[in-house]
């Protein structure tokens, strides 16, 4: 995936402001940054939800929202109000049929710990079962690419890791990953190179080691480089 000179202004000043970064086939590249620095943002731009002011993204050599991205790309969301009423596998099995080749759904949900869920509605389900339930539908298409906006924001210790492996695994796979977070040892763990977003743009590029050569942990490099959200 590449971004170039990305601009968006929603009216109060841009949100993202002439942002550029690229994120490697076959490796996860972590995006961080404080609240309103425009990660989300980005993700949705890189899906064609949001239509930048002005910039260039490609998407596996695509643009952004057209089908050809569609069928290679899954997305995973913060929030997915549109699902509330649906049970879990009952979701996964209507995103499975839209595609040609999903995963197999009992085998996903089992590695995530859904079936035990499978009748409860997704509003009922806690916060980091939600995100578990977001992910697996992220998945199931069997995506090139993955965009993934804090997936593990409300797992508890177990779910958390199990996550971390299965990202490890489709990276393995040569699946391509973009995911967000706040968590510090999140990112330092999975990431293969981390870009720390500030105010719309990237402030600063690496891999964990590069950030941190200078004896720095990630966390203040984060802080030196990095506003505090307002509000």
């Amino acid at each position: 995936m590449q971004v170039t000179g990305l601009r968006l202004d929603f009216g109060r000043g841009p949100v993202l402001d002439d942002l550029t970064l690229t994120a490697e086939r076959g490796a996860l590249t972590g995006v961080l940054g404080p609240n309103g620095a425009g990660k989300t943002t980005l993700l949705r731009c890189c899906n064609g939800l949001l239509r930048a002011d002005r910039g260039d993204i490609r998407v596996l050599g695509e643009r952004p929202g057209t089908a050809a991205a569609a069928a290679r790309v899954g997305m995973m969301p913060q929030s997915t109000g549109a699902w509330s009423g649906i049970r879990p596998l009952e979701l996964l099995r209507y995103l499975a049929s839209l595609y040609a080749h999903p995963l197999d759904v009992d085998a996903l949900a089992e590695r995530l710990g859904l079936h035990r869920l499978s009748r409860t509605p997704y509003r009922r389900l806690s916060g980091g079962q939600q995100q578990a339930v977001n992910l697996a539908g992220a998945l199931v298409g069997r995506p090139e690419l993955v965009f993934l906006d804090e997936p593990t924001a409300g797992m508890d210790p177990h779910a958390r890791r199990a996550t971390w492996e299965l990202l490890g695994e489709l990276r393995t796979a040569g699946v391509s990953i973009v995911l967000t977070t706040h968590a510090m040892e999140e990112a330092a763990e999975l990431s293969d190179r981390i870009h720390i977003v500030d105010r719309g743009r990237v402030a600063v590029s690496g891999t964990v080691a590069q950030l941190t050569a200078d004896g720095s942990s990630l966390e203040q490099v984060f802080l030196a480089n990095t506003h505090a959200s307002i509000g």
